[in-house]
């Protein structure tokens, strides 16, 4: 009985892999792969990242005034306020993989900004001391190189466009400091918009993706990187998120030349085409992105095009979702003449522009992308982006990114974070808060209510 069960079971295996390959899909993405011949074969690639930085000296906190006489009050403030102020040394631990049989390593930018050293631990325990080649903090990617003096394992780069929801992945990383830990699970979604940045297309994943797993590679069931672990959701269990791998090859020859990226820039501000706004145009469907308003003298504007044009193609490929535009403008080389097709006053009309260079530091205009004095881009919360961070409400703007070292950095600013209010004016669009940040200038003081969490903070920043 046994013995028929068994050879049953192994012709149902059997039909069930001849039908996959009928379909033209590889078995081990639909069967579970050998996840310790991969393991074996992939922990060499992965390397663990640790970088230190010397902080400025953190203001000491006064003693709290007591409603009775205390004789030593003014000593020790006093003594409080002689005591040097020492700087502040602090430690990051992540992630990275082997790109290059020379040495260069791809991470996360996060994990190595700022820092005074980084040093790099291979799979057999020897350690060495890197190089950054080259950083983008649009993308949080940042190359790195070590000199071990022999050719080193490389991971090889697949094609996270070919990546279906519900395929085996396996990460490998540094959680929490514990060394080489590998975890599998699937894909759970694509496309993903979480609010980082002005390019958010990320990989969602229930592979365990833990603090110190950040910059470490997501592998497909074949062993190819596929994506590169960045974030995970605050008190969230199963959902981790990647940075597609393609956004990543897209770059790296300019990190390994020129250690930035130079992007297109098509000089527009724009926001989501809601049912809403896609009825007020007398549309059916709300695909597209509207435009809100073109940069005077840009290259949208030397084109022909204006607010209230609804951007349906750029250089042959379809505007489904606004977020997919700014990432498609700033991989477009700098002068390259593009056709976009748009629709205005309900009719298709085709603009041919020339592509401008994206300022470093700015944003194509995803409108709520705009940098300012304090070191910040803001993107507008829409509904679907307030559900997916758990908010009843759509009330304020975003903070996508914090530039290192800026004023709102030192200042206690955090990505996520949702600005209610500046200085008692409520901030309800972007059109809000780039109309009222725009007013301060050296030496004010910007007060902000922000929603972090649960619950609401007041924080203030000095521009200086």
């Amino acid at each position: 009985m046994k013995l028929v069960t068994l050879r049953f079971f192994k012709e149902i295996v059997l039909a069930a892999c001849l039908a996959v390959l009928a379909v033209g899909e590889s078995p081990a993405k639909i069967l579970a792969p050998d996840f310790v011949t991969l393991a074996d074969k992939l922990k060499p690639t992965v390397v663990n990242i640790s970088s230190t930085k010397t902080s400025a000296p953190q203001h000491r906190m006064r003693r709290q005034p007591s409603p009775f006489p205390d004789p030593f009050q003014d000593f020790f403030e006093r003594f409080l306020e002689e005591m040097p102020r020492r700087p502040q040394r602090e430690r990051s631990l992540g992630s990275g993989f082997i790109i290059s049989d020379q040495g260069f390593i791809l991470t996360n930018n996060h994990v190595i900004a700022g820092a005074d050293e980084i040093k790099v631990r291979l799979s057999d325990g020897r350690e060495f001391k890197a190089e950054i080649k080259g950083t983008d903090e649009k993308l949080d990617l940042a190359l790195i190189k070590i000199d071990a003096k022999e050719n080193l394992p490389v991971a090889e780069l697949g094609d996270s466009a070919q990546i279906k929801v519900g395929e085996w992945v396996m990460a490998i990383g540094n959680p929490f400091g514990l060394a080489q830990t590998v975890t599998a699970g699937i894909v759970s979604a694509t496309g993903r918009v979480i609010g980082s940045g002005p390019y958010d297309d990320f990989i969602q994943t229930d592979a365990s993706i833990n603090p110190g797993n950040s910059g470490g590679p997501l592998f497909s069931a074949e062993g190819k990187v596929i994506g590169i672990n960045t974030a995970i959701v605050a008190g969230g269990q199963g959902i981790g998120f990647a940075i597609p791998v393609n956004m990543a090859k897209d770059i790296l020859p300019q990190l390994e030349e020129k250690g930035k990226v130079t992007r297109g820039w098509l000089g527009v501000t724009m926001q989501p085409m809601s049912p809403e706004l896609a009825r007020s145009f007398g549309l059916e469907g709300d695909k597209g992105a509207l435009v809100a308003d073109v940069v005077k003298d840009g290259p949208a504007a030397k084109a022909g095009l204006k607010g209230g044009d609804i951007i349906l193609e750029f250089d042959g490929s379809k505007i489904n979702e606004m977020t997919e535009l700014p990432r498609l403008v700033a991989a477009t080389p700098v002068g390259k003449a593009v056709t976009v097709k748009a629709l205005r006053d309900g009719k298709a009309r085709e603009f041919t522009v020339t592509v401008g260079r994206l300022a470093d530091g700015g944003d194509e205009g995803a409108q709520g992308a705009a940098a300012d004095l304090l070191g910040i881009s803001v993107r507008e919360l829409t509904k679907d982006l307030a559900a997916k961070m758990g908010l009843k409400e759509a009330q304020g703007v975003v903070v996508a990114s914090v530039k290192s070292g800026s004023i709102a950095d030192e200042g206690g600013l955090l990505p996520g974070d949702i600005i209610r209010e500046i200085d008692g004016t409520v901030i309800a669009s972007i059109q809000d808060y780039e109309k009222i940040i725009k007013g301060y200038k050296k030496g004010d003081v910007v007060r902000f209510l922000l929603r972090r969490g649960d619950g609401n903070y007041f924080l203030a920043l000095r521009i200086e």
